[in-house]
């Protein structure tokens, strides 16, 4: 496996229930600020039982095509909320790592 996607679901594992993290506080988290691209293509190969959903845009926005209204879905079930725009309410529910 990738180095730094082994260390990115290291992260990503860690993540509590009812929290979020952007893919780029990940990158940072990591020493590599610039990376939330690649922070990206790791959580497209990502394994199961990780909290896939709790990873999102800066803005909150939720990414994943197709699996979007799963991950919103997962999300409310955990008591996060969302702005009524229908992004997370990253101020409040932004996991500080």
């Amino acid at each position: 496996m990738n180095p730094f996607f082994k260390q990115v679901y290291g992260i990503v594992e860690r993540i509590p229930h009812g929290m979020v993290v952007s893919y780029g506080q990940i990158a940072c988290m990591l020493g590599r600020p610039r990376a939330a691209r690649e922070v990206g293509r790791a959580m497209r190969c990502c394994p199961d039982g990780l909290p896939w959903q709790r990873v999102v845009l800066k803005d909150g926005a939720i990414a994943g095509g197709g699996c979007a209204d799963m991950r919103r879905a997962m999300l409310l079930a955990e008591g996060v909320s969302f702005l009524p725009d229908g992004r997370v309410d990253m101020d409040s529910f932004r996991w500080p790592g």
